[in-house]
């Protein structure tokens, strides 16, 4: 039960709270504040709940977080409350940065009033010298999810300019390694660590968008944490403009993991009585990585907007045919799809005016008659009377030069400067928050929605925004662009129930919990090389549930990568997620067809598990081996796939171990791969693969059992099923 919210002041007290701390607990965590610290509250504990605490207990915990006065120092040591500012004696990244036309920088808030229950608070804080007011939100989700978001405003009489506004979560003093990723277009969320030395260390984005180079988590945990074990602390943010995380630790011994929006030179004055509001940071924690990821995953499944349907399974056309666009082809692809059990057929790029390669035609969104004389609907008629669902590619934020929308409206292009931006893809990027662009792009999208039976939107954005302007010496425009493209794709959805969009930018270059609240999956990278999406997918399910990642077969020769691979390892990396086909499937012959036919039926048959269970990674294999697995919330069912990445030293190879099951119930334990992708490495029978064996998922989580012995490039998928 949750008590009702009640108004406090400064020395109340509520549910949790005493008169001198505050407890916020849910889903295993605790958050415990400490109310006399000075000048602003300050966080002593975040972290694992702490059921047996009491009032008198938590005002200890308070009195024993307190720091003495050290010499050489100041006569009272500061230390890290809720908005923390050198005003204070912080000497460290402060909360706020701001002035009033370059005077006025210095902030020092208390509080005012506090608003709590048992898992959530609203602190009132302010600053009457420097006439300001801030409102601090703590929340703590049902999985156990801390989020922290605050809104400034100007109490003043002039303006205010914000120059940073982020959010402060302790961490741990023997949290001494730090996990973060790093990457590039087709190698997105490469993890990277580090000691968690003295100092800070700062990530920052100022790509428009998080990027392909982003950090979708900074984590600080014990040395040698992993996914299965080792304690672990976690921030992200969810934001898809500009931002900034910072892992820093401080010699007065405060270590913490900070976050927020990163704002471009004026990009937000705020005139008196007008507020900014910051992003939700998110922190989850975990012994672990496993379970830090699935407080994000059970959350975020639980928002009422969350896709609850069976996620269908989707071909988009683009590696099949790119811009060679034809009614013939595209109808017997279709046909195609729906043979080997296809449900979504999407038509990506090249389906527009003069959008015949990737040099014009961004902007110009109306059908291309020369190119479809009868419009889209000959396609969607065939593709809906074959029972699939149809979909649109769009890039609503972009234009090319070379387009009737850019001649027309110059203006309507973001810079800095006369001269445009540097070009990518021989494209720029449109303002959004132009009124005039943002009324013309949503008229422009709704009348094709309304016009065609149309269930899904890829929405993609494929460059970064650089030199980011409303024109010519005019103001920074990520933050009111990010914004616009929020309304925009929630009136849409509004306007048209049922309507799923998937984010994609250059592959996985947009990938935030700000963008999927409102989009109903991403497309986890433009590689759809397997070996490549091992680490990729690992790393971005840290914070997005596997149901939201778009993972789809590839051709047998990698577009991105040009290896040649195997049906049997494409597909069974794909299940971990969204499961589609991005394959020319007219080029494949019948007997091929009807293996990514037996694919497909079996990612219908996991995708159940994958949309509702807890994922699970396997720490210590051989690193010639990756196993990983969805287990079922009740631990009723799972499966895992055991990938042979490349040749091991033992021959054949240790045992491997399948945690995460009930450990007291007995698990049937065999093979569910089509085919045997271990009979052809040229070895005897393996016992277990052929008649199936029965162990304790005690003895599955501690001991395991033989994998197969299989050539570099297979992978087998094993399916275990409890008996009691």
């Amino acid at each position: 039960m949750h008590s009702t919210d009640r108004a406090l002041d400064a020395d109340a007290s509520s549910t949790g709270t005493s008169q001198h701390v505050l407890h916020l607990r849910r889903g295993g965590t605790s958050v415990v504040v400490d109310l006399t610290a000075a000048p602003a509250p300050a966080i002593v504990h975040w972290g694992e709940e702490l059921t047996e605490s009491n009032d008198a207990s938590l005002a200890s915990l308070a009195v024993a977080a307190r720091p003495q006065r050290v010499s050489g120092g100041l006569d009272e040591t500061a230390r890290l409350t809720v908005l923390p500012t050198p005003a204070g004696g912080w000497l460290g990244t402060p909360a706020l940065e701001g002035h009033r036309s370059g005077a006025g920088f210095s902030a020092r808030f208390e509080v005012a009033g506090i608003q709590a229950n048992d898992h959530r608070a609203t602190l009132a804080l302010v600053d009457a010298e420097s006439r300001l007011a801030a409102q601090l939100e703590l929340r703590i989700g049902p999985s156990g999810l801390f989020h922290q978001r605050v809104t400034l405003r100007n109490t003043g009489e002039t303006p205010y300019t914000v120059q940073a506004l982020q959010l402060f979560f302790p961490v741990p003093w023997d949290a001494t390694e730090l996990l973060d990723t790093t990457g590039r277009h087709l190698r997105e969320r490469s993890p990277q660590r580090r000691p968690f030395t003295f100092g800070t260390h700062l990530r920052e984005s100022r790509r428009g968008r998080p990027g392909a180079d982003a950090t979708l988590l900074l984590a600080a945990g014990r040395p040698g944490f992993g996914f299965e074990r080792g304690r672990v602390h976690g921030i992200h943010v969810a934001w898809s403009g500009n931002h900034r995380v910072l892992a820093e630790r401080v010699v007065t011994g405060e270590a913490f993991l900070a976050g927020g929006e990163l704002l471009g030179p004026g990009e937000v004055v705020l005139a008196p009585g007008d507020s900014v509001g910051s992003p939700w940071v998110i922190g989850s924690w975990g012994d672990g990585l496993t379970e830090l990821s699935h407080r994000f995953h059970t959350e975020w499944r639980r928002r009422p907007q969350h896709p609850r349907r069976a996620r269908p399974v989707t071909l988009n056309t683009w590696e099949a045919v790119y811009f060679d666009h034809s009614l013939d082809k595209l109808t017997e692809l279709a046909d195609a799809a729906a043979a080997v059990g296809v449900e979504r057929f999407v038509l990506d790029d090249g389906w527009f005016a003069g959008r015949r390669d990737d040099t014009k035609g961004l902007g110009d969104w109306y059908v291309d008659a020369t190119v479809w004389p009868d419009g889209l609907h000959p396609l969607i008629r065939h593709v809906r009377r074959l029972g699939l669902e149809f979909g649109l590619w769009v890039e609503p934020e972009m234009i090319n030069p070379d387009s009737d929308l850019a001649r027309t409206h110059p203006d309507w292009i973001l810079r800095g400067r006369m001269q445009l931006p540097p070009s990518a893809r021989q494209q720029q990027v449109l303002d959004l928050a132009h009124p005039e662009a943002y009324a013309y792009i949503a008229e422009r999208l709704h009348a094709i929605l309304d016009e065609h039976d149309i269930a899904y939107l890829k929405w993609d954005h494929n460059r970064d925004l650089v030199d980011a302007g409303s024109g010519p010496e005019g103001v920074a425009r990520v933050h009111d662009h990010t914004l616009a493209v929020y309304r925009l794709i929630d009136e849409l959805k509004a306007a048209h129930p049922g309507l799923e969009i998937e984010s994609c930018a250059s592959g996985g270059a947009r990938v935030d919990l700000g963008i999927l609240d409102r989009t109903d999956r991403i497309w986890t990278s433009d590689s759809l090389d397997p070996l490549e999406r091992l680490a990729n997918q690992r790393h971005t399910a840290l914070v997005v549930p596997p149901e939201l990642m778009g993972m789809h077969l590839t051709s047998p020769v990698v577009h991105s990568s040009g290896r040649a691979v195997g049906l049997g390892l494409s597909a069974a990396v794909a299940l971990f997620g969204h499961f589609g086909v991005e394959w020319d499937l007219t080029s494949a012959d019948t007997e091929t067809r009807s293996r990514v036919a037996e694919w497909v039926a079996l990612a219908k048959r996991v995708r159940p598990l994958v949309a509702t269970g807890r994922t699970v990674d396997v720490d210590g294999t051989d690193p010639g081996i990756d196993v990983r697995g969805i287990v079922a919330e009740d631990a009723a069912s799972a499966f895992f796939t055991i990938t042979q990445v490349e040749t091991t030293v033992a021959y054949p190879p240790g045992r491997v171990r399948m945690p995460g099951l009930d450990p007291a119930r007995r698990y049937r334990v065999q093979v569910l791969s089509p085919g045997k992708p271990y009979e052809d490495a040229g070895q005897s029978a393996l016992e277990w693969a052929a008649q199936g064996v029965v162990l304790t998922g005690r003895e599955l989580a501690t001991i395991g059992l033989r994998p197969p012995v299989q050539l570099p490039q297979r992978s087998t998928v094993v399916e275990l099923t409890a008996l009691s």
